[in-house]
Parts: structure tokens; sequence; C-alpha cells
């Protein structure tokens, strides 16, 4: 059994088939693809470092964003879930540099078997990501955009937010772009909505960071 560490489940996913088929570590640009939906579901990830994004394609072509993954997150684990052989639900995309450890499935499977720390350590990641996936799910009810806006950027600072003098700093770089594709707008239109928050003083940013002065304030005006 592994010690509880700072980084359990990392210490713990190091040792899947050690020996002969150790976990390999992956390296992936900002917006590069790891995998997309209807790819064999072969192996497991572990996100060392950056954050992935989970999206969910339409026959429409429409793409929603259903999660943001920080450090420490498990992905990719549909076929544990199910029993069953699968493709790729979801389109996994670096969102920022990325560093992964995989495992094959069937590695990590007999592991969650003999291992029961790493089931639990595995079930806990799978609920804060369930959960994170509810509240985009919530953020994408919204009709009016800049409630949308602000329940995204909510989002993000409970999970990458850091506390600094000026409140908390979403600890991403994020393009006016990349926000529109997340809550489903556009360019322009995040923009302006970005610059309303800034001109009231909601928010500040520097180098693409996003600060939120006040998140409670923020929250109760705006969600």
């Amino acid at each position: 059994m592994i010690a509880m560490q700072d980084r359990p489940l990392a210490a713990v996913f190091r040792q899947i088939g050690t020996g002969s088929f150790p976990p390999v570590v992956e390296m992936f640009e900002r917006g590069k693809t790891i995998f997309f939906p209807g790819d064999p579901a072969e192996r497991v990830y572990f996100l060392l470092k950056g954050a992935v994004k989970l999206s969910r394609v339409y026959e429409a072509g429409e793409e929603i964003t259903v999660a943001l993954l920080r450090e420490n997150s498990v992905f990719g684990v549909l076929s544990l879930l199910t029993g069953q052989r699968s493709d790729r639900f979801y389109h996994a995309v670096a969102f920022t540099a990325v560093e992964l450890l995989s495992a094959p499935i069937e590695q990590v499977e007999q592991s969650l078997k003999s291992n029961p720390e790493l089931s639990m350590l595995m079930l806990k990641g799978l609920s804060s990501r369930i959960l994170q996936t509810e509240m985009m799910i919530e953020t994408l009810a919204h009709r009016d955009m800049g409630s949308r806006l602000v329940s995204f950027l909510l989002i993000l600072c409970r999970d990458f937010g850091v506390p600094t003098s000026e409140g908390i700093t979403i600890d991403l770089k994020l393009s006016h772009q990349a926000i529109a594709e997340a809550i489903g707008s556009t360019r322009v239109t995040v923009t302006r909505l970005l610059g309303d928050l800034r001109a009231d003083e909601m928010i500040s940013i520097h180098k693409k960071k996003i600060t939120l002065h006040n998140p409670v304030a923020l929250s109760q005006q705006f969600t």
C-alpha cells in the first residue's frame, strides 16, 4: 500500500504496469488533440502538468466543452466504468501545453482490482470531474451570455484559482477565442463582455490571465 502524499494518485498511477510495460510519458503542445471521438479507447491518461479540455461534438458540427481538467486528473476511463471496450466519447485537446502519463486500459483494470487505494483515488477524481461537468451544463443553460461567461469564470476560479493580493487569479492563459468556444459564444461577444467586467472593476487581465477581484460579489451580481 502506498502512503498518502501530496500527489497520491500520481504516485500510485506511476506504479501501474511497472516492469515490462510501465506508464508512458507523453507531451502535447497547446491545441493538439489527445484523442478524437470514435478513436479506440485503448489507454487511460493521468494529467501531470497543464490543462486538458474535454468536449462533445454533435452531428451539426457544434462542439460543447464539458470539462476542463487540471493537474492530477484521470481521463479516458469510460470503458472501465461500463465494463465494455468502447470508442472514445469525447474530444480531448491540450488546453495548455500538457504532460501526461498513460497506461493500457487492461493494466489499469488489473491494478484497480488488486489495489483498493487506487480504486478510491480514481473514484474521488471522477466525482470531481462529474461535479465540474454538471456545473458546465448549468453554465450553458444560461440564456444570457453575460451570466454564462461569469459562471464559466467562477468554475475556472474554483478549479484553477490562485489567491493573490488582488483577488483570485485563474492560473491559465485564456484567449478570448478559447473562452468563446467553451461557452458557445463568439470572440467578439466575449471581448465585449470582458471589457464590461473590466470597466466595472470586477476583473483585471494581465498576460491573458484573468483575476477575479471579488468572486462572491461577482457571483451574486451576475449568476
